[in-house]
């Protein structure tokens, strides 16, 4: 099977190494806006070939968008106009709403998989791809009954190669449950990030003090604008829903403290340690 992944970064790129390792991908070819990306992805043997948008989607069997989502606005109108009925587009990204209303009327709406592989790191580009990141972890496939059958266990075929297992959900649905597992995580890890910053000056003692909650708090605080902000802008309703009760939770706890009601600071956390019953 011949590969084409377009945008060549953290997801894509491990994409790559895994899709290479499983034996699946007799070729990889990368597609990139960013000549630098590919020739990381070159010397980092991600890809064996770099190739022009045109050039690569006339060869690949299954051609991978896992470019930004304001970037996937504009491409996959157009990867669709150019595709085959024998091809395949699968795409990595987090919200897709915005997205599948922009190709719900195309003729070849059929040859797409909306896909969301729910993996990632802090880090981005080329230089992040890491292997095995997909195993063991969900791909969300949207809105399947929209795409041909053949389409599906192809989608199927290469994200089960890399390790995954699969959950189906509606356009609507997955914004609103990525909103509350992934988006408002970041957004609160950037808060607290710049909280740290405008309070504490003295930088280098911020990093002598921090233990590894600290750390593994802000983590998500390292990720990328250029990823991130399209996200909350195409799923702008669904951050704001979620945001608003988180705001409303901290302010609880401020109330709490204000009022010294700590039996009741008490209950809230224990009431909050409940969580590990759904994440163990």
């Amino acid at each position: 099977m011949i590969i084409g992944i377009i945008g060549i970064g953290l997801i894509g790129g491990s994409l790559a190494i895994s899709l290479k390792e499983s034996g699946l991908a007799e070729q990889i070819i990368g597609m990139d806006a960013s000549q630098a990306n590919l020739d990381k992805a070159v010397r980092r043997r991600l890809i064996d070939d770099d190739l022009p948008l045109e050039a690569g989607i006339r060869l690949a069997d299954v051609i991978i968008l896992a470019t930004p989502m304001d970037a996937m606005l504009d491409l996959l109108p157009d990867l669709l106009d150019m595709v085959r009925k024998d091809q395949t587009v699968l795409d990595v990204g987090s919200t897709k709403q915005t997205l599948l209303d922009t190709v719900v009327d195309h003729p070849n709406r059929g040859r797409f998989v909306a896909c969301h592989p729910m993996a990632g790191t802090e880090f981005s580009g080329p230089e992040a791809a890491i292997p095995h990141l997909f195993e063991g972890k969900t791909c969300v496939i949207v809105d399947a009954e929209d795409s041909d059958q053949d389409a599906v266990d192809t989608a199927k075929q290469v994200f089960g190669t890399v390790g995954m297992r699969f959950t189906h959900l509606e356009r609507n649905a997955h914004d609103l449950h990525c909103a509350y597992v992934s988006h408002i995580s970041h957004i609160a890890s950037f808060a607290l990030a710049l909280t740290v910053l405008e309070k504490e000056k003295d930088e280098q003692r911020i990093f002598e003090l921090a233990s590894s909650g600290f750390s593994s708090t802000v983590r998500l605080a390292k990720s990328s604008p250029d990823m991130w902000v399209p996200i909350f802008r195409q799923n702008r309703d669904h951050v704001l829903d979620v945001l608003d009760e988180h705001i409303e939770q901290l302010s609880r706890f401020r109330t709490q403290l204000i009022k010294r009601d700590f039996d009741g600071f008490y209950e809230r956390i224990r009431r909050a340690n409940q969580i590990e019953k759904i994440l163990k």
